[in-house]
C-alpha cells in the first residue's frame, strides 16, 4: 500500500496562501479578471453586432492587446524607479474610470465600432500599467521559498477566471447587453484597488538616486537584450502569441460562421478554454520537473496548432469544445513555462523591466497576429486563417536552433556585495563621465582561448548591467597581457553597475581571474574621459550641484 505524500508536498503549491498580503491581493485578482475576461466577451460581441467585417472583430483583440505591448515596458520601468503598490493603484484606477466612461456611452447608445476599440485599448493600457507592478512585486509579498509557487498562483487565478468568466460574460451579454458587460468590467477591479490600499509595503530606501525615465527602460531593453534566457523568452512568446492568434481573436466567427451560435456559446468555449488553462497551470511544476524546457515547449505547441486546425474545420460543438479545453491546457502550459523561465532568471533590480518586455513579446505577437490572421480570414477564408495558424504554431519549436530556452539557478541572481571601494583622488560628482574602466589580465599563452570564451560570456554581463563600448585587446609585445576595457556614460552608473552584480556575475568574474598569473594587486584603472569638467578655469568656481558620490555597495 502506497504511503500518503508529505502534508508538506500536497500543500506546497498553496502555501504563499498563507501570507495575508499575498492572499489578499491574489483573491481580489480572480475578480479583476473576471472582469477583463467579461469585458473581451462583450466586446467581441458587440463588434459582431455593429459590423460583418472579420478584420473589425478581430481588431478587438488587437486593441486589447496592443497597449499591452506599448504600455508594459515604459510601465515595467516604472514599477522599478517607484513603489510598485502605487503604480499598481494608479493602473487601477485609470482601467475602472474608463471602463465606467465606456458603460456610460453604451447606455446611451453611442457606442461606435472604433469607440469600443478606442476604449478597449485605454482599459488595456490602465492593466498594462498595473501588470509590472504586481509582478514585480510578489517578491515582497511571499518568502523567497514560495516565490515559484506564488509564481505559479498568479497564473492559475487568471486562468481560474476563465474558466468561468466568459460563460458569466456570455450570459450576461445575453440578459442586459454589452452594456452590462462593461459594467461588470468596471466594478470587478474596485476589489483589488481596495486590496493593494491596504497593503502597507515595507518601504526600502534605495541606496542610490532614481534613474531618469529614459535611461531606465534603455537599462531594461539593454539587460533583456544581453540576458540570453530573457532574450529567448521573449522570442518564443513573440512568435508562440503571433502563430497561435487566429485561435483567440476569431473564434466570436466560428461561433456565428460554423456553429451558429449565439453570445452565450462564445462564453461557453471561451469557458472551456478556461477550464484547460487551469488544469495547464496545476501541471507546471510537473512538466518542469519531467521535461526539459525545450521538450515541454516544442510538445505544447505541436499540439496547440493540431488544436487550431481543429477549430477551423469543426463544424461541431461538441468537438470545437473539447479541442479547445486541450488548448487552454496547453496554451497554459506554454506561456506559464515561459514566464516562470524568466522570473526566475532575473535579479530583482530589473524584474519590473524584464518582465514587461516579456509580455510585451507576448501581448505583441497575439496584437499583430489577430490583426494579420483577421486579414487572412477576410480574403481567404475562416477555414484557411485556422489552418494557415495552426500549422506556423507547430513549427514554432525550430526556434531552438537559434534561440534555445535557458534559466539560471536563483541562488545565482541574489545581490552582492563586491567590496573593494574604488580609490579617488580626483574632484568629481555623479555627472562625470564619460568612465572609463581598463581591467589587465596575465595568461598564459596555453590557455588564452580558454581564457577567451570565459570572457565573452562576462562581455554580456558587463552589457546586461550597464556598459557599453566593451572590447577585450592582446598585447602585441607581449602576448601574456590582456586589458579588458569597457565605458559607462557617468559615475553615478559605475555606482549601478557595481550594485548589480550577482552571484552569477561574481562567478564569472572567478572564472576570468582563475586564468590570472599576475603577481600582486591586479591593475585595474578607472579613468575619467575627456577630463574638461574636473578642470576649472578660476580654482574658487564652485560646482552648482553637490553630487560628490561614492560607490555604494548593495
Amino acid at each position: 500500500m502506497n504511503s500518503a505524500p508529505p502534508a508538506g508536498e500536497s500543500w506546497a503549491a498553496i502555501a504563499p496562501l498563507r501570507e495575508r498580503t499575498y492572499r489578499r491581493i491574489w483573491s481580489a485578482s480572480i475578480l479583476s479578471n473576471f472582469g477583463q475576461l467579461i469585458l473581451g466577451v462583450g466586446a467581441a460581441w458587440e463588434m459582431t453586432r455593429l459590423t460583418s467585417s472579420a478584420s473589425m472583430v478581430a481588431l478587438v483583440q488587437t486593441a486589447l492587446m496592443v497597449p499591452l505591448m506599448l504600455v508594459s515596458v515604459p510601465a515595467g520601468a516604472f514599477a522599478d524607479m517607484f513603489d510598485r503598490r502605487k503604480i499598481a493603484i494608479t493602473g487601477l484606477s485609470f482601467a475602472s474610470f474608463c471602463a465606467a466612461i465606456l458603460t456610460a456611452l453604451a447606455l446611451n447608445g453611442l457606442t461606435t465600432p472604433w469607440v469600443l476599440l478606442s476604449f478597449c485599448s485605454l482599459i488595456g493600457a490602465g492593466v498594462a500599467l498595473y501588470n509590472p507592478a504586481w509582478s514585480a512585486s510578489i517578491s515582497e509579498q511571499v518568502t523567497a521559498e514560495h516565490l515559484p509557487a506564488a509564481i505559479a498562483l498568479g497564473s492559475i487565478s487568471y486562468n481560474v477566471a476563465r474558466s468561468f468568466g466568459p460563460a458569466v460574460g456570455g450570459v450576461i451579454v445575453l440578459a442586459a447587453g454589452a452594456k452590462g458587460a462593461f459594467l461588470t468590467n468596471a466594478i470587478a477591479y474596485l476589489p483589488l484597488l481596495v486590496a493593494f490600499v491596504l497593503w502597507r509595503r515595507k518601504h526600502v530606501a534605495p541606496r542610490l538616486p532614481p534613474e531618469r525615465f529614459d535611461q531606465a527602460i534603455i537599462a531594461g531593453g539593454r539587460y533583456a537584450l544581453h540576458s540570453p534566457p530573457v532574450r529567448a523568452a521573449m522570442i518564443r512568446a513573440a512568435s508562440f502569441g503571433f502563430a497561435s492568434a487566429a485561435s483567440s481573436a476569431l473564434v466570436p466567427l466560428v461561433v456565428r460562421n460554423m456553429l451558429h451560435g449565439n453570445a452565450s456559446t462564445y462564453g461557453l468555449l471561451l469557458g472551456c478554454t478556461g477550464v484547460g488553462a487551469v488544469i495547464g497551470a496545476l501541471l507546471v511544476s510537473k512538466s518542469r520537473e519531467a521535461l526539459s524546457a525545450e521538450k515541454a515547449y516544442a510538445l505544447c505547441a505541436i499540439v496547440a496548432g493540431l488544436v487550431i486546425m481543429v477549430v477551423g474545420a469543426s463544424h461541431t460543438l461538441l468537438l470545437t469544445a473539447l479541442v479547445m479545453t486541450i488548448g487552454g491546457v496547453v496554451n497554459m502550459l506554454t506561456i506559464a513555462l515561459l514566464n516562470v523561465g524568466v522570473q526566475l532568471s532575473i535579479p530583482r533590480w530589473v524584474a519590473g523591466r524584464a518582465l514587461a518586455a516579456f509580455q510585451a513579446s507576448l501581448t505583441g505577437g497575439i496584437a499583430v497576429g489577430a490583426w494579420f490572421w483577421g486579414d487572412v480570414a477576410s480574403h481567404h477564408g475562416l477555414t484557411w486563417a485556422f489552418l494557415a495558424s495552426g500549422a506556423l504554431t507547430t513549427i514554432t519549436p525550430l526556434l531552438a536552433f537559434m534561440s534555445p530556452l535557458r534559466q539560471l539557478r536563483p541562488a545565482d541572481l541574489e545581490m552582492i556585495d563586491i567590496g573593494r571601494e574604488p580609490q579617488v583622488a580626483l574632484a568629481i560628482t555623479a555627472r562625470s563621465g564619460p568612465i572609463a574602466i581598463e581591467i589587465d589580465y596575465e595568461v598564459d599563452p596555453d590557455e588564452s582561448r580558454r581564457f577567451y570564451q570565459v570572457m565573452m560570456k562576462l562581455q554580456r554581463a558587463r552589457l546586461r548591467n550597464g556598459a557599453f563600448e566593451w572590447s577585450l585587446a592582446r598585447d602585441l609585445a607581449d602576448p601574456r597581457l590582456w586589458t579588458e576595457r569597457y565605458h559607462l556614460s557617468t559615475w553615478l552608473d559605475y555606482a549601478r553597475l557595481r550594485s548589480r552584480f550577482t552571484h552569477a556575475d561574481r562567478t564569472l568574474q572567478a572564472a576570468a581571474d582563475a586564468f590570472d598569473r599576475t603577481t600582486g594587486e591586479r591593475r585595474i584603472r578607472r579613468r575619467l574621459e575627456r577630463p574638461f569638467g574636473s578642470v576649472r578655469w578660476v580654482a574658487e568656481t564652485p560646482d552648482t550641484k553637490d553630487e560628490t558620490l561614492r560607490i555604494y555597495a548593495p
